[in-house]
């Protein structure tokens, strides 16, 4: 099965989002980069909620059924974390999307959702 994804001009737009969300923290840089994403795939724009830790700090992002989508907070992820950098985070954010938008056989197909997202993202145009 092939995967879709957004072109590679719409997926840099939407990291770069992400990235100034984690830095500032301002919620409409967020906002806009899930919009985007779910436009590509004609999606509603799933329900998030904010946490300073999840599942006693196993889980940085639980996806449910209903559509809802709980994650670790930025701010939290850098200062409680081992593994806290940038790049992770937004991963993990991919990853929690994947989910959203590949119900079946959920956890292989986000983790490629997630690889793919960022794959040409970061190199020069």
């Amino acid at each position: 099965m092939r995967m879709i994804l957004p072109p590679l001009r719409e997926r840099r737009a939407i990291d770069k989002a992400l990235s100034r969300f984690f830095h500032t923290h301002k919620i409409a840089d967020f906002r806009q980069a899930i919009t985007r994403l779910c436009a590509f795939y004609q999606l509603k724009r799933p329900r998030f909620e904010w946490y300073a830790y999840i599942d006693w700090g196993k889980t940085a992002g639980k996806t449910y059924e209903d559509g809802s989508i709980h994650l670790m907070h930025p701010e939290y992820w850098k200062r409680g974390r081992k593994y806290n950098s940038e790049r992770q985070w937004i991963n993990m954010i991919y990853h929690e999307m994947g989910h959203y938008v590949f119900w079946v056989d959920a956890e292989r197909k986000a983790n490629a959702f997630a690889q793919r997202m960022v794959r040409g993202v970061n190199h020069q145009q």
